[in-house]
């Protein structure tokens, strides 16, 4: 059995994992996901947010076998070499919790342990019909940033955010 990932280019965070016997995963990731790989999350009440991660902004790997990644892709990430290109072996990502806050004026994302280097950071807010994408970084020696958006008061919304390190989080939302 030969294990693929599709991973976050710009930040190595694995999104998908696809598990094959027999066969090689297409190196072309559209190929298998399309124009993008939507993610979803409930929003309660039967409704349910699709945080569309475009595929122009993903990659795929072949990977050594782990099994961890095919249950919790967002834990998990891809290290690149000095070449550019993806190592075998998956990285576990630190995990956190908490650390992730909509308001009015913004999505704030604290992570636990500050680094010597700037932290890249993605975000994808659902909002109604559309997907705001957010980035940024938190800065070196700091451990929280700010990412600009206009949200409505009280509504809830779903959140993937990738930092650079950490896991990935994927969730529902309410603004405060």
């Amino acid at each position: 059995m030969a294990l693929s990932v599709v991973y976050a280019h710009d930040t190595g965070h694995v999104v998908g994992a696809l598990a094959l016997t027999g066969a090689d995963a297409p190196a072309d990731v559209a190929s298998l996901v399309g124009r993008a790989l939507p993610l979803r999350v409930s929003l309660g009440e039967g409704r349910v947010a699709t945080l569309p991660l475009n595929a122009r902004d993903l990659a795929v790997a072949a990977v050594d076998d782990e099994p961890g990644a095919l249950a919790q892709p967002l834990a998990h990430g891809v290290e690149m070499t000095p070449e550019g290109k993806p190592k075998p072996g998956l990285v576990r990502l630190a995990s956190w919790a908490d650390g992730i806050a909509l308001a009015t004026d913004g999505v704030t994302v604290t992570v636990k342990v500050a680094s010597a280097r700037a932290t890249p950071v993605v975000a994808l807010v659902s909002d109604e019909q559309d997907t705001h994408v957010l980035t940024g970084e938190i800065p070196a020696q700091q451990t929280q940033v700010k990412l600009p958006v206009t949200l409505e008061a009280g509504s809830a919304h779903g959140v993937l955010v990738l930092a650079v390190g950490w896991a990935g989080r994927l969730e529902r939302l309410e603004v405060t």
